[in-house]
């Protein structure tokens, strides 16, 4: 009787830690993503010889569309970016030329960062992708959080296994190591700055490494952010991509 007991404790602790998992997925998932967002954002690119930046202006719908333009440098100014679904398109000024990006062309760098077009373009929510559970409990950037490990639960995910500290409070994100399905670490995020939008919180300042190259990665810093506000249905159109 009492292996029984011992027995039926431990998988209800089992249980109750994947419910723990689970929320705290969900409520991740309530901090980052609303029905509509329109943001300005700076992406540092930490060069060998020089520093370069890049300032857009985005709007995202849901988790599947977003569209996107450079303000800045002026070379670049122009250049604009539509995600509907899974497809992605970039034009450029210099060319007046539109193209899709897909396949394998989607892991390349964005801008010589350490971001790829994969990375911009995951916005589905964490539930729908991976499988989590707590596995401990530590300081990180500052801020008490979970450990989590999350497991894809399909193949047609960018990282087939997160590593994710997140914060206890608000549940934040603090830092991500993101993995390869060989177990081969790939990249690294790490974030700060949480502040508060409405009736979430978010980081608004996020380094991204990819730990198969040197230097010190890149920042992508928010610099203004507004969400549920009206975007007309036009902005995201491809025929906006050239206006």
């Amino acid at each position: 009787m009492k292996k029984i007991f011992i027995l039926c404790a431990f998988f209800l602790s089992i249980g109750s830690q994947a419910q723990d998992a689970n929320k705290i997925l969900n409520e991740i998932d309530q901090n980052m993503y609303t029905k509509t967002k329109v943001s300005t954002t700076k992406m540092i690119v930490y060069g060998k010889r020089k520093t370069k930046e890049i300032v857009t202006k985005g709007f995202t719908r849901g988790t599947e569309d977003s569209f996107s333009e450079y303000l800045s440098p002026a070379r670049e100014k122009g250049t604009k970016m539509l995600k509907l679904n899974d497809k992605l398109w970039i034009y450029s000024p210099s060319s007046d030329r539109t193209i899709q990006i897909s396949g394998h062309m989607l892991r390349q760098s964005v801008n010589g960062s350490d971001m790829s077009y994969e990375d911009m373009m995951q916005e589905r929510k964490l539930v729908e992708m991976y499988a989590p559970k707590i596995v401990g409990e530590e300081e990180m950037n500052g801020e008490e959080c979970y450990i989590l490990e999350l497991e894809a639960k399909t193949e047609d995910v960018t990282y087939q296994k997160i590593k994710m500290w997140v914060e206890k409070k608000h549940s934040v994100p603090m830092r991500q190591d993101l993995f390869a399905k060989s177990g081969q670490m790939l990249k690294t995020i790490n974030m700060s700055d949480i502040r508060k939008v409405g009736d979430r919180y978010y980081p608004f300042k996020m380094n991204y490494k990819d730990v198969l190259k040197d230097g010190k990665g890149t920042d992508f810093v928010v610099m203004e952010m507004e969400n549920n506000v009206p975007i007309p249905d036009h902005v995201f159109n491809k025929s906006n991509l050239k206006k």
